[in-house]
């Protein structure tokens, strides 16, 4: 079975031309190129089963542009295997009408602003949208704004969580919406608890609607900058913690381990706490589970060395803080994991099971924010 005569004439006429890429409409059947700019459209005249035409038509492009009917797949093993995965092959990759090379174009490391131009045009889904967003050179490019419009256009209807919060985390990055938009967004939040977890990950220390520093924060703020002008690390995160920022960062996020939306999410949520708290981790490897990460904390303000000495001895009054720094230092999906692994539950019956966790972590929350409504179950760094 061969294409019919009209049909392989014009594609390939559309071959002959400078083509950037093609893109198939199967419903339709109907064949897209686009060349400096415009696009042409074939409609094409099947002379069997639609599948099986269009089989035709890929093996077609394919033996016009890689030399062999055999498609993406094969190309992709011949061009692996030989070690030519050169950038200059990707632009191939976009003219044979198949769906998971454009995937493979998106997602490639020599991707250019230009590539990704014609990517769009070839598949223009979120899930492309997202790929491409991935790579500097895209945000920073001609594309990096209208690929954000579509998602931000897109956002609500999005169902999978864990999609919202990697799509809020890519528009997120810098010159790609107002603040406006980014105000919006985050207000969206309070229905769906994933946006506010995509704000944590992608810009925690410039949050939306912030918070004021801690009341207390203004007595201590002379000695830590003391500290910090000597080098002191732990002095600069207690700082930030105590002023808007870490505040602001602190309620959003406790916000979000009171009301869990599934496991999933409270997963990646950990794991945005424990990258914001890194700057206070004083141990190679954090802890596998809350009391030993509690138990740590002790062990360390016991025998205190160095920076972390001087901050004691310089704010002694912030003992508990410190303790509640270093303790959030640890936390991870790994805190959780022990209980993800075995429930599929979600909102308030993955919360209850959260517990032994979630409370000893709200408790650090309530000494850094200096709060009286920590719940009970956790222990406290207070050392008397």
């Amino acid at each position: 079975m061969e294409l019919s005569s009209e049909d392989l004439l014009r594609l390939n006429v559309l071959l002959a031309n400078d083509i950037e890429a093609i893109r198939i409409d199967e419903q339709h059947m109907t064949v897209y190129g686009l060349a400096r700019g415009n696009e042409a459209r074939i409609p094409l005249c099947p002379n069997c089963r639609p599948e099986k035409y269009l089989r035709l038509v890929r093996e077609m492009l394919s033996s016009h542009v890689l030399g062999s009917p055999g498609g993406y797949p094969v190309f992709l093993q011949r061009w692996t295997r030989m070690g030519q995965a050169r950038e200059a092959q990707l632009d191939k990759l976009l003219l044979l009408g198949e769906p998971e090379a454009v995937i493979a174009v998106a997602g490639a490391a020599g991707l250019s602003d230009d590539l990704a131009r014609r990517a769009w045009w070839a598949m223009p889904t979120a899930d492309i949208a997202r790929r491409l967003l991935e790579k500097d050179v895209v945000v920073k490019g001609r594309m990096g704004q209208e690929l954000a419009a579509y998602l931000v256009e897109y956002l609500p209807f999005e169902t999978e969580p864990l999609t919202v919060i990697a799509t809020v985390r890519l528009i997120l990055q810098s010159g790609l919406i107002d603040t406006e938009a980014r105000g919006r967004i985050f207000r969206l939040g309070t229905h769906r608890n994933a946006y506010h977890i995509g704000f944590l990950d992608a810009v925690p220390d410039e949050l939306p609607q912030p918070l004021p520093a801690r009341d207390d924060y203004a007595g201590y703020r002379d000695r830590l900058a003391a500290l910090v002008e000597h080098g002191n690390a732990y002095a600069a995160f207690l700082a930030k913690l105590l002023d808007a920022p870490g505040q602001t960062f602190l309620a959003v996020s406790e916000a979000q381990l009171q009301h869990p939306v599934d496991k999933y999410t409270v997963a990646a949520l950990m794991d945005i706490i424990g990258n914001y708290f890194r700057p206070a981790r004083c141990t190679a490897e954090p802890a596998g589970e809350i009391d030993a990460a509690l138990k740590c904390t002790e062990k360390l303000m016991a025998s205190a060395r160095d920076e972390l000495k001087a901050l004691l001895e310089g704010v002694p009054e912030l003992r508990e803080e410190i303790g509640a720094m270093l303790t959030l230092a640890h936390a991870g999906e790994r805190l959780v994991t022990p209980i993800i692994a075995v429930t599929t539950a979600s909102g308030t019956l993955l919360r209850r099971k959260l517990e032994p966790v979630v409370n000893p972590v709200l408790q650090q929350y309530a000494v850094l924010r200096k709060t009286t409504d920590a719940p009970a179950g956790g222990r406290s760094n207070r050392r008397t």
